[in-house]
């Protein structure tokens, strides 16, 4: 599948902005804030007791957030990858919250990207396409394996059978979650031939908290070790630059802390996902994720 294909150069080149302030980051910082409480059923990995009263953003969001144009409020044109990648957020976020696991890997220990993702709890998670995606894999006899999801939540199969898998207006129903939130806003664009839905950024204060939060895991709080790196941050890491997107957090860095964050990233993206999965503390899943955009 080429929206899975790995990038063997790893993220795109930087786009020259020397002259942006990495102090912009922090600018009017606290406004727009909105408290934000845990919905029921929600695992307690899924909980940040640094955020608790900030909006809190899905996956999915926060990548989508990192793509978007600030002013014009759409993604790149050229960019594939967004739209599976988005679909592996789905699957890492079902999994912190504790509804999604890989299969037992059996004696014969089969590979992360052989086992089947199974339903571990169908309690709602109150978002609509979360509940979406969970009620498909839940239904689904026999189970599928995490790249035949990220490919069927695509729409990418060949078989008319399994169309019905695809989750439609993604990126669409993710900015009007981020609409809601109060994060962008809902304009209408004119592009000659077509009108088109934008959604441009609003409250700038939360999508730089985001690129901050970014910029920090791979620079003064780096801790060389993934299993003690956050769960969200790091699948976000992965995630952000499965979908093209993670150098939008990366231009504003000052030369030298961008080529420590790249040196970073890669020690990331060079890690093997079948042994990482395999150490104290890991969720299997994540780590499959990560394997079926970097096979």
């Amino acid at each position: 599948m080429s929206t899975l294909t790995q990038r063997s150069s790893g993220l795109v080149q930087r786009r020259t902005e020397a002259s942006r302030s990495a102090a912009a980051a922090d600018r009017d910082r606290g406004s727009g804030d909105e408290d934000y409480e845990p919905r029921r059923g929600d695992e307690p990995e899924d909980d940040d007791s640094g955020d608790s009263k900030e909006t809190r953003l899905t996956l999915m969001e926060e990548v989508l957030l990192l793509g978007l144009k600030d002013r014009e409020g759409y993604t790149s044109f050229w960019n594939d990858c967004i739209s599976s990648g988005l679909r592996g957020c789905m699957l890492i976020e079902l999994a912190l919250r504790g509804r999604l696991q890989l299969e037992a890997c059996g004696m014969r220990r089969k590979s992360l990207l052989a086992r089947k993702v199974i339903c571990k709890s169908d309690a709602p998670t109150g978002d609509v396409l979360l509940d979406e995606a969970l009620k498909h894999i839940k239904d689904t006899q026999p189970p599928e394996s995490v790249q035949s999801w990220i490919e069927l939540l695509s729409g990418e199969t060949w078989n008319p059978l399994k169309l019905h898998y695809q989750l439609r207006n993604v990126r669409e129903r993710l900015a009007k979650n981020l609409v809601e939130k109060g994060v962008l806003t809902t304009e209408k664009q004119n592009f000659l031939l077509f009108d088109m839905t934008t959604h441009p950024l609003t409250n700038n204060t939360i999508k730089q908290r985001l690129i901050k939060k970014v910029q920090e895991a791979v620079l003064d709080k780096w801790v060389n070790d993934p299993h003690r790196m956050d769960k969200r941050i790091l699948a976000l890491i992965f995630l952000a630059h499965s979908s093209d997107v993670l150098e939008n957090a990366f231009a504003p860095l000052l030369d030298d802390q961008y080529d420590l964050a790249m040196k970073r990233v890669r020690q990331l993206l060079d890690l093997e996902p079948e042994g990482e999965s395999m150490k104290n503390n890991s969720n299997e899943l994540l780590w499959a994720v990560v394997a079926a955009f970097t096979k």
